[in-house]
């Protein structure tokens, strides 16, 4: 009774709020991933959450060689401060065969973040001062008969380790990978054809990386790969390519942004997830990423280009308790993702650790607290002051989970 009032009274707040916006997340479902059964007597499925956070950062969690001083940080870039971040909900009829349809929102501090271009500014980042509160993280049409999937509409990236949701990621803060090399969104069609029990197959055509709006009369084309040979396996590989904005992402209020330069962007993506054990899972991710046309740390313009590793490993001590670690590696040469983007002077090789256990008190909740430290080549942290650039910075984190 308690959650189908929970449940209506989150519809009604996001049907109630004004100036409703197409944006960025959300896991796009396949055939196997369905939310919660009907409740109370509704036509539709149901799945989402509320995630809670507190960080305390050791610096200001803005770059200082950035003009536009960029978050470093995908969601906890406060140097002090409690979040709501999000409350989740999906809503979905997904049939194994016939017509269907997903929409997901996203309301809390983290919707500005994953705002994709084209919904309520021709600026997209963290720092964008939109301050949206409200996203339409995913909205799609659904046809699916024997082997073959198709939906058509806003969903997430094929690519990547780590997801928006945060219930299916492990730590509380996302990798740098996730927030730099790849993107958030796609608007398009894609279809899956699944060949066999351990392989499938994936093919889209959407506007562009975190466009809902189209930016130019081109398309990207995206095209993936699902290979899971054994139980304990799984293979997933994503590549990326069409014309680009070189100002989409780190666009000034001035005149390039009127007509903005473009370029071919590509991504390579691969995730390989083994079970080691019924208790360990070791996860290993791969981007490589280039940007063509882009201006280049020596003033010329050439391709960007960027790369980066994270490794995960998962280790479940029993059912309530879980400690996991990650590492990463991404050199941004160019410095065109973190840097200063296309204005770049210098580029950084950027490194982290990320220490995190997590309690559950229940199925239904999850408690996590972190320690992460973050160092780079260059002096590209702003310290607290505002003034001082550092090159490390270290934070800590709680987060709470609901899930419903």
């Amino acid at each position: 009774m308690l959650k189908s009032k929970l449940l209506n009274l989150l519809i009604l707040a996001a049907l109630a709020v004004p100036g409703i916006a197409m944006a960025a997340d959300a896991e796009t479902m396949t055939m196997s991933e369905k939310p919660g059964a009907p409740a109370g007597g509704l036509p539709f499925d149901h799945a989402g959450h509320i995630d809670v956070g507190y960080t305390n950062l050791s610096e200001s969690g803005r770059f200082a060689t950035n003009p536009n001083n960029f978050n470093n940080r995908v969601f906890d870039f406060d140097s002090n401060a409690v979040n709501l971040h999000a409350i989740d909900l999906t809503l979905s009829k997904l049939p194994e065969a016939g017509f269907g349809g997903l929409v997901n929102f996203t309301v809390g501090r983290d919707a500005d973040t994953i705002a994709a271009y084209g919904t309520i500014d021709k600026n997209r980042g963290p720092a964008n001062g939109v301050n949206q509160k409200f996203d339409v993280t995913q909205a799609y049409l659904h046809y699916a008969t024997g082997p073959l999937m198709l939906i058509a509409g806003k969903y997430v990236t094929l690519a990547g380790a780590e997801v928006i949701k945060s219930p299916s990621d492990v730590n509380y803060s996302r990798s740098i990978l996730f927030g730099y090399a790849i993107p958030f969104t796609h608007t398009g069609v894609r279809g899956t054809y699944k060949l066999s029990d351990t392989f499938s197959l994936t093919a889209g055509v959407n506007n562009g990386w975190d466009d809902f709006q189209d930016t130019n009369g081109d398309k990207t084309i995206e095209l993936g790969l699902s290979w899971a040979p054994i139980k304990s396996f799984a293979l997933a590989a994503q590549g990326y390519t069409g014309k680009e904005q070189l100002s989409n992402y780190f666009c000034a209020p001035t005149a390039a942004c009127v007509n903005p330069q473009k370029g071919t962007r590509n991504l390579i993506d691969l995730v390989a997830t083994y079970n080691a054990t019924e208790q360990l899972t070791l996860v290993l991710n791969y981007d490589y990423g280039s940007q063509g046309n882009a201006t280049l740390v020596n003033g010329t313009t050439g391709t960007a280009k960027w790369e980066g590793w994270a490794g995960y490993a998962n280790y479940q001590i029993n059912e309530q308790w879980r400690g996991s670690l990650r590492g990463e590696w991404f050199n941004d040469k160019d410095g065109y993702r973190t840097v200063v983007g296309p204005l770049a002077t210098t580029g950084q090789k950027w490194k982290e650790a990320t220490l995190t256990l997590a309690y559950l008190p229940t199925k239904a909740i999850e408690i996590r607290a972190e320690v992460r430290n973050d160092w780079s080549d260059q002096k590209v942290f702003f310290a607290t002051d505002g003034i001082t650039q550092k090159d490390s910075q270290s934070s800590f984190g709680l987060e709470a989970i609901y899930k419903f």
